[in-house]
């Protein structure tokens, strides 16, 4: 089975404005598919904006709106899959808005469609509700991959759920800030070496109001290196999810096998 070459786009776009940040979109995935990516990842609410207030309700969108028809068009356009954070409605929820994700494959059908379940802060508890499915899945190039957002990937029970399932590449758009600039250094490494997967890390980067993002987008493998990263800046970075490679480190690390989940009952508590 051959590598799926993934490409991180690393940027905050412009804040506010969804058709500058599709035509970015448009720009990274062009880029993407020339270098031989089979996925593009944007970061946390890179249609709209992190730290953009009211505004996230006003730009908000269903996860089948135009914002999604339009990413959808730049799939099938490329060639590749495209996955990105936004702002979603509710549409039977007046009001209730998420904190969401979503991946559209080369095909332009959805792949991928996930709501934040754990809410980063005062600010976010402010706009969004959290989701409550923690395990979303599809296939793609052969793999399975998932999908969470930001803090997620911080809490390791959320991350072997997705072990346990079988995730191959979990994809992690995010809006990582200073100072927690450990996560992307040293937490997502430790999380794809623990539960033997890749694990794919899409920062925003600069200041937006209060927040400063620290950029450092990875891709990380199962033996716990970044096989690709980038720095504090605007960048788009790639590197191959290897099967060979997973396979060959899941024999030598056989952690999902070796568990007694008999004595992980406090766990769940």
């Amino acid at each position: 089975m051959p590598a799926l070459r993934t490409a991180l786009l690393q940027s905050s776009g412009e804040l506010g404005d969804v058709a500058a940040n599709l035509k970015l979109l448009d720009e990274a995935a062009a880029r993407a598919a020339a270098a031989g990516a089979g996925l593009l990842l944007a970061p946390e609410l890179f249609l709209t904006g992190y730290a953009i207030g009211a505004d996230l309700a006003r730009l908000a969108e269903p996860a089948d709106g135009p914002s999604a028809r339009a990413v959808a068009a730049v799939a099938v356009r490329y060639g590749l899959a495209v996955g990105y954070g936004y702002p979603e409605r509710d549409t039977e929820r007046h009001g209730v808005l998420y904190n969401a994700a979503q991946v559209f494959g080369a095909d332009g059908e959805v792949l991928l469609h996930y709501r934040k379940t754990h809410l980063y802060g005062a600010f976010e508890r402010q706009w969004f509700t959290p989701g409550d499915d923690s395990v979303v899945q599809a296939e793609l190039g052969g793999l399975t991959v998932g999908l969470m957002i930001c803090y997620d990937v911080e809490f390791p029970e959320n991350v072997r759920a997705q072990a346990l399932a079988g995730t191959d590449l979990l994809l992690v758009p995010t809006a990582l800030m200073h100072p927690a600039e450990v996560v992307a250094e040293s937490v997502v490494p430790v999380r794809a070496f623990e539960n033997q997967m890749y694990v794919a890390y899409a920062n925003r980067v600069g200041t937006e109001g209060e927040f400063e993002f620290v950029g450092l987008s990875t891709l990380a493998g199962p033996d716990g290196t970044a096989r690709a990263r980038a720095g504090r800046g605007t960048d788009l970075v790639l590197g191959d999810v290897d099967p060979a490679l997973l396979a060959a480190s899941r024999t030598d690390n056989p952690y999902l096998s070796d568990r007694r989940p008999g004595l992980y009952g406090s766990l769940a508590v």
